[in-house]
């Protein structure tokens, strides 16, 4: 019986001198494994099951009626849809401003049957029935809100970004009677938050509306 290994059935292509090196083998057959497991991931089925393009089936809707600055709104919208989302996108009252989205800034605050929300994190449909008032809905025709009257009055306000939440949290702090003193103020309005720095101003023009200062 020979001993003499066997020998190799890969074949040379024409004009080639020698076998290719086996580093040079291995690197071959890596780039077309590496392609064919791409192809695979790219155009082949997907190991959890195809899912059908219409797969996706759509999200239930809710019908809310509620009352905003005074005028009444049926709408049918997304049972995840926020109060905030629902005011900008479906009533066209863009004034509440999407801030953080996550409740932390104050930018979105609107009064909800007289008492102060984060319209961000409030789900729409479970405000069936509501009243809701927006910084739309505070002045009286070309008469301005005391409130807002005091922010210009005490230039509480500067890129103006964090203005309405603050004005309509200021509404609803004084609503609450808890406009005692500057230190009470500042505890009670410290869910709005102003990046450009007009917090001294701003509860000056709290102050006035709730002293008359």
């Amino acid at each position: 019986m020979s001993t003499e290994p066997p020998e190799s059935t890969v074949s040379l292509p024409e004009g080639s001198a020698s076998a290719p090196s086996r580093r040079t083998f291995i690197a071959s057959t890596s780039v077309v494994g590496g392609a064919v497991v791409a192809g695979c991931l790219i155009a082949g089925p997907s190991v959890f099951g195809a899912e059908p393009a219409d797969a996706a089936e759509e999200q239930p809707g809710s019908r809310v009626s509620l009352t905003v600055n005074g005028k009444r709104h049926t709408v049918t919208v997304d049972n995840r849809t926020s109060l905030l989302d629902l005011l900008r996108e479906h009533l066209g009252l863009t004034g509440s401003k999407k801030g953080c989205n996550a409740g932390a800034c104050g930018a979105c605050t609107v009064l909800v049957d007289g008492h102060r929300v984060n319209s961000c994190l409030t789900l729409a449909v479970r405000l069936d029935g509501a009243e809701v008032t927006t910084i739309e809905g505070l002045a009286k025709g070309d008469r301005l809100h005391p409130l807002q009257q005091a922010f210009i009055d005490q230039d509480a306000f500067q890129c103006g970004y964090c203005t309405s939440g603050q004005i309509m949290s200021g509404v609803g702090c004084i609503k609450e009677g808890h406009t005692g003193s500057p230190e009470e103020i500042r505890e009670f309005m410290s869910g709005n938050i102003c990046r450009c720095g007009c917090y001294v101003k701003i509860v000056r023009a709290v102050e006035q509306t709730a002293h008359g200062k």
